[in-house]
C-alpha cells in the first residue's frame, strides 16, 4: 500500500493478501478498515474514493499481515458479536462461534422465563453462555466458571459493561462450584484431541479453550461423571462438543444415569451439542 492509496484500493489489496488465510476475506478487509478509520462498513463503502492517510495505511497493513498470518478477526478488533451481545474479547479466550448460539437456545428452552433457576457455565472463557442467558433470563441465578483468571477478568469485564448480573468463580469444572447444586448446566469444553489437524489454524487462540491435550473427551467426561451430584432432580446437561463426538457424548451420559438424551445439530446438520436430564 502506498501513501496515495485509496480506500477502494486498499480493500482490494488487503483482500488478496489475506485470500488463502480467510474465507470471508473482502469482509475481513472491510471490518479491518472500518477499524482503522472509526467508521461504519456502509460509510466505507460511500468513501472508496477518499485517499488513506499515511498513518491509516501503516496501520491498515499492520492489521493486514496479522490476518494474513491466521490471527482472528476479533482479536483485530478485540470486539465479537454473540447472541445479542457485543462482547470484548483478547487471545485469553476463544473466540465465541455461531454454532455454541445452538447451545444457548436449547438452555433457553430449559429454562421458563419466570422461575428463579439456577444456572451455571462451566469453562465461560468470554462469558459468552452465561451471559446470553443473563440477559434472557432474568429471573435466573447465574454462575460462570473458568480455570483460567485471565479468561475471568474479560468474562467479569463483558458483565459489568453489559450491566448483566453474573457470579464468577475460579477453578477447573466442578472445583469452582463443589458447595452448589443447579437446575441447569451448560458448557463449551475443549474438545479437540491432541494432535488433531485442525489445531495448527488455530494456534491464535488459547490451547487450553481447544484441547483437552488427550483424546477430545477428558473434560467431556469430567464434566459427565461429576455432574450428577450437582445437579437438582430434573435438572438438565447441555454440552457442545465437536461434529464426530456425539455418539461418545450421547454414551457418556446414558452410563452416566441420564434420561432423555438427545442431541441437537447446527444449521449444517452436524451434530454440535448433546444433552440429558437427570433423573
Amino acid at each position: 500500500m502506498s501513501e496515495a492509496t485509496t480506500l477502494r484500493a486498499a480493500l482490494r489489496d488487503a483482500q488478496t493478501a489475506i485470500a488463502a488465510s480467510s474465507d470471508s476475506a473482502r469482509l475481513d478487509a472491510e471490518w479491518l478498515l472500518a477499524h482503522v478509520l472509526g467508521c461504519s462498513r456502509t460509510q466505507l463503502m460511500m468513501r472508496g474514493d477518499d485517499a488513506l492517510a499515511a498513518a491509516d495505511v501503516q496501520r491498515y497493513a499492520a492489521l493486514v499481515a496479522r490476518r494474513r498470518d491466521g490471527e482472528p478477526v476479533a482479536y483485530l478488533l478485540g470486539n465479537q458479536g454473540f447472541w445479542s451481545l457485543e462482547l470484548q474479547v483478547t487471545p485469553d479466550v476463544l473466540v465465541p462461534r455461531p454454532e455454541t448460539e445452538l447451545l444457548v437456545e436449547w438452555a433457553l428452552e430449559c429454562l421458563p422465563a419466570d422461575v428463579a433457576a439456577q444456572v451455571v457455565d462451566l469453562g465461560t472463557g468470554s462469558g459468552a453462555i452465561a451471559l446470553a442467558l443473563a440477559r434472557e433470563r432474568p429471573t435466573a441465578t447465574v454462575t460462570a466458571t473458568d480455570v483460567s483468571a485471565a479468561a475471568l477478568a474479560i468474562a467479569s469485564g463483558n458483565a459489568e459493561r453489559l450491566g448483566l448480573a453474573v457470579e464468577f468463580r475460579e477453578g477447573a469444572w466442578w472445583q469452582a462450584c463443589a458447595d452448589q447444586c443447579f437446575d441447569l448446566v451448560v458448557s463449551n469444553p475443549p474438545y479437540i484431541a491432541a494432535g488433531d489437524e485442525h489445531l495448527p489454524a488455530l494456534r491464535h487462540e488459547p490451547l487450553l479453550a481447544l484441547s483437552d491435550g488427550a483424546d477430545g473427551l477428558q473434560a467431556l467426561r469430567d464434566i459427565i461423571a461429576g455432574a450428577p451430584a450437582r445437579l437438582r432432580a430434573g435438572g438438565r446437561l447441555l454440552l457442545e462438543h465437536g461434529y464426530d463426538q456425539g455418539a461418545a457424548v450421547r454414551a457418556l451420559l446414558s452410563a452416566a444415569g441420564f434420561t432423555e438424551v438427545s442431541t441437537r445439530r447446527d444449521l449444517e446438520g452436524r451434530e454440535r451439542a448433546s444433552g440429558g436430564r437427570r433423573s
